[in-house]
């Protein structure tokens, strides 16, 4: 157990120690400064003159938002039809079958978001040609959006009075070009040669140790196993996702597929330290994130290697921990760590079946994804982060009666607003979304045609409850991870967490977006004396506390009715 403890706390060194070099070197890029590859520009210059597109074209931030959510429109568009049709179109050696309607309006919706929320198994629900021009596709483009989010919203806090947030299409672009291809590049030769297949060959028939014949699914799959996880995407090329052992072979790609599904998030971090010249700041926002990381990660961990209560009261010994749901190769202390980074950022990927958790490792997963975050997504939680920062910064105005700052602009009733309302948003569609299927479930015993609830659920009680609120949360907060003892290919979820993930995406966009741009053109007031100090520890304690009494607030009744009461129910 020891060395398992030992493999986390290195993984999570490891992250850090890279994510630091490429937060500078993601500054030098997004400020035009000179990096290691320049060489690209011609290719980007040749991509801007083939679309019609000026770089250098400033945008304020109603432009950038127009540009941002016209293109994912499209994009959504295009991957459903192609959903739609798939079994009409090339690279389909296992003769896969199309989608139904709704579940491609589902998984168009959910890799356009980043989301990733799959009610398919990936081996029997995609052809090869849609798993590369459809859904690899999506999880490059929707990082980079997610990205050059982010870097809008720095433009703002980074100028004293301006209405210039950043071009879109070039930022769009670099993020892709010089960020995401390179490392996805490094990252699927590992992975091939660790043994995740990279071919285009169909199902191949094996004969087990025991005689026994089964066909394996492959597919070139290191590549975009590799972006599922740089991209904090998670949709997995197999249905088990990275617990199946060819898309996470052995101990070596468990760790480096940790450290790539955080390290983006957590260089955007330092990124910002860089990129405004206010490192102090950055190191805040990333101590703050750290522990609130480590306070969901430790305890899950223990609670995963003492494994469960129900079964040591039956006199059994666990000397592996809580091995249900779980590899082997891996074990409980991996595994618990893998469920809590996957959730708190937005990757959504597992390497166990969260369904198996313990009671309380699944409410501390659920919390990752209500807080969102602690480091949250490719770019998105730094935005997370930036609603926090308003609201704490308009308590703290209130607390001592001054006219609420952030880096020197004024704070005013309209931002708030924005900020309140992506909150409260977030919560009315996890809890809004969770009681309505609860009721429908409760209404209709019997099959029906449009939702089925009789077949929604293969765990009654606590656990089921437990389960349909994992799976709007999961959609609200884009991690498309899920409790899979919820039967969820039908009608009623396919629709509903479709709609849930639009606004859980677009929504904590919109607001932050729109805020930075409305600070950025207000008067620059200079630093004084009563200036609140953002980059003290004292502020960064105020935001941590504004960040769990809103969860508190906001989510502990349903948790008491899932986790919690299920928890009390095994002791």
């Amino acid at each position: 157990m020891n060395t398992e403890l030992t493999g986390v706390i290195v993984t999570f060194l490891i992250t850090v120690l890279l994510a630091f070099p490429l937060g500078k070197y993601m500054a030098k890029m997004f400020s035009g400064e000179k990096t290691l590859l320049d060489f690209i520009s011609p290719a980007e210059r040749f991509i801007f003159r083939f679309c019609g597109i000026n770089p250098n074209e400033s945008m304020d931030w109603k432009q950038f938002l127009k540009a941002m959510l016209t293109i994912n429109m499209l994009w959504v568009v295009y991957a459903f039809f192609m959903l739609l049709f798939q079994s009409h179109l090339p690279l389909n050696p296992d003769g896969n079958p199309d989608q139904t309607p709704d579940l491609a309006f589902n998984t168009a919706i959910s890799f356009m978001v980043n989301c990733n929320l799959q009610h398919y198994s990936g081996e029997s629900g995609l052809t090869y040609f849609t798993q590369l021009f459809v859904i690899t596709f999506l999880q490059f483009v929707s990082a980079a959006t997610g990205i050059a989010c982010a870097v809008a919203v720095f433009n703002g806090i980074r100028e004293k009075t301006t209405n210039n947030l950043g071009n879109f299409w070039s930022i769009f672009t670099k993020s892709i070009t010089r960020l995401l291809l390179p490392l996805s590049f490094v990252v699927a030769i590992l992975l091939a040669f660790n043994g995740t297949p990279a071919s285009y060959d169909g199902k191949d028939t094996i004969t087990t140790l025991q005689g026994d014949t089964v066909n394996v699914s492959r597919g070139p799959a290191a590549g975009m196993i590799a972006i599922k996880h740089l991209g904090t995407n998670g949709g997995g090329w197999f249905g088990a996702n990275a617990a199946h052992p060819l898309e996470n072979p052995n101990y070596f790609t468990n760790m480096l597929e940790m450290v790539v599904q955080v390290l983006i998030p957590m260089a955007m971090i330092f990124a910002l330290g860089f990129y405004i010249k206010r490192k102090k700041l950055a190191y805040v926002i990333f101590g703050v994130m750290t522990v609130g990381m480590l306070i969901l990660v430790v305890p899950t961990i223990n609670w995963e290697i003492q494994g469960s209560p129900a079964i040591a009261h039956l006199g059994v010994a666990q000397p592996t921990g809580a091995m249900e749901g779980k590899e082997v190769r891996f074990g409980p202390a991996a595994s618990g760590y893998w469920s809590i980074v996957t959730t708190i950022i937005s990757t959504g990927s597992v390497n166990s079946m969260h369904d198996s958790a313990m009671p309380l490792s699944g409410m501390m997963q659920m919390l990752g994804m209500l807080i969102n975050a602690f480091y949250g997504g490719c770019g998105v939680g730094i935005l997370n982060y930036y609603i926090y920062i308003i609201i704490a910064v308009f308590i703290a105005g209130l607390m001592v009666g001054r006219t609420p700052e952030f880096m020197g602009h004024k704070v005013e009733a309209r931002e708030v607003k924005i900020a309140a309302l992506v909150t409260l948003l977030s919560a009315f569609l996890i809890k809004g979304g969770t009681a309505l299927a609860a009721y429908i479930f409760t209404q209709h015993g019997s099959a029906d045609w449009a939702v089925q609830p009789a077949n929604w659920l293969n765990n009654p009680g606590y656990h089921g409850f437990s389960e349909m609120l994992y799976e709007y949360t999961s959609s609200n907060a884009n991690n498309g991870s899920g409790f899979e003892g919820l039967g969820d290919n039908n009608i009623w979820w396919n629709v509903s967490t479709g709609i849930v993930m639009i606004l859980g995406r677009f929504l904590p966009i919109i607001g932050p977006i729109a805020i930075a741009g409305l600070l950025a053109r207000k008067k620059y007031i200079p630093e004084s004396s009563g200036t609140l100090k953002v980059d003290s520890l004292t502020f960064g304690l105020m935001t941590f506390a504004v960040v769990i009494i809103l969860t508190a607030l906001s989510y502990f009744p349903p948790l008491v009715l899932g986790p919690i009461a299920e928890y009390f129910s095994m002791q």
